[in-house]
């Protein structure tokens, strides 16, 4: 077990002080106190659903009803099809968002972050250790073990978005389904336990915030840019350029791009509709929030299908990039541990933007 590293105290944390006379010499000293504050992976793990559930796009009245559904459908099996429900799905909406190996009672100093660890990024943290980094938790934002292979089942959070931008609800829910069903055949052959392996043989604690980081991300772009009105496409662009990781993101050749439209084009009602909810949702979509007033659409990724469909409907496409629009999510959550104390160390395309610095300096 390593020692718990001090911080180097500021002057007005020496508390108590002394003075007394030894050998004709006047002695005068002070007392620091230091209050060495844990967390434990359970406790990152329990803040991360905290913050899912405060950032849903479902509300926490929404997320409430989800899990009782969860609780009705697993009180309605049988004893032996008990014994394989995911219990912990009972208390986390997140199918995507799990410890995927480690003692949850171990204290943290310091994680390595990133989007996408497989059994690379794992090798990369047991080497940065062995120069002596101390790393103690792997943090990925795209799922792997049972978290990928449940990927689909958070899907059902797209049926109360849409339904927000004003498709009905039953409608949502039927275009959806056969897409969650192709989803779970789509990742069913994956190698979903590789990484995971490779942190057990490591000995490295490792968990993926999937749905959490992306709901995060979600509620931050859509209080930007669904509560105020925008006259044209490029309007929305210049603003999405300004926020300090699309910033950096086009410096990487990766920022903001119109997939369909211009910026010429009228704007209409914006929409922050393809951020969250596991992955993309029915192409059939389209047609609907098209019928409901959306004129603009901001997402992170778009197949070809998908974007045909919005051309179709003359819906404006922008599409703010994959990677980057993931870090967005992953900082607001990343923040709160770095006011708990944690060092981060991103890895893995993590644009790292740290939002607490930006507040200190304008204050």
């Amino acid at each position: 077990m390593r020692p718990t590293r001090l911080p180097v105290p500021p002057p007005w944390q020496n508390l108590d002080r002394y003075q007394f006379q030894h050998c004709g010499l006047n002695w005068n000293f002070g007392l620091i106190y230091y209050i060495i504050s844990t967390v434990t992976i359970e406790e990152i793990y329990q803040l991360a659903i905290k913050m899912g559930i405060g950032a849903d796009p479902r509300g926490k009245e929404g997320v409430a009803k989800y899990l009782a559904r969860q609780k009705k459908a697993y009180e309605e099996l049988s004893t032996s099809k008990k014994e394989d429900f995911d219990l912990e799905s009972l208390k986390n909406p997140y199918s995507d968002t799990r410890i995927l190996f480690g003692d949850s009672s171990v204290n943290v100093d310091k994680i390595m972050a990133g989007i996408d660890f497989d059994t690379g990024e794992v090798v990369l943290a047991d080497r940065l250790n062995q120069k002596g980094e101390s790393i103690d938790l792997l943090i990925a934002h795209h799922p792997s073990g049972g978290a990928l292979a449940s990927l689909h089942e958070v899907m059902d959070l797209q049926v109360d978005l849409m339904a927000s931008y004003g498709v009905p609800i039953n409608v949502a829910e039927g275009m959806l389904s056969e897409r969650v069903s192709e989803v779970r055949r789509k990742i069913g052959p994956i190698n979903h336990y590789r990484s995971v392996d490779a942190a057990r043989l490591l000995g490295l604690p490792f968990m993926c915030i999937h749905t959490v980081w992306d709901n995060l991300g979600w509620r931050f772009m859509a209080g930007i840019f669904e509560k105020k009105d925008y006259e044209t496409v490029g309007d929305v662009m210049d603003i999405l350029k300004t926020i300090p990781e699309y910033k950096q993101a086009i410096k990487y050749k990766a920022g903001p791009t119109i997939y369909w439209g211009s910026e010429k084009n009228r704007a209409g009602r914006v929409a922050v509709s393809e951020f969250t909810g596991g992955t993309e949702g029915a192409k059939e979509i389209y047609e609907k929030l098209s019928h409901a007033g959306i004129g603009t659409i901001i997402g992170m990724h778009v197949s070809e299908e998908h974007r045909e469909e919005a051309k179709k409907y003359h819906i404006n496409l922008i599409i703010a990039g994959h990677i980057v629009s993931d870090s967005v999510g992953a900082n607001l959550f990343l923040d709160e541990l770095e006011k708990r104390g944690i060092t981060i160390i991103p890895a893995s395309g993590l644009i790292r933007v740290n939002r607490l610095k930006t507040r200190t300096k304008r204050s």
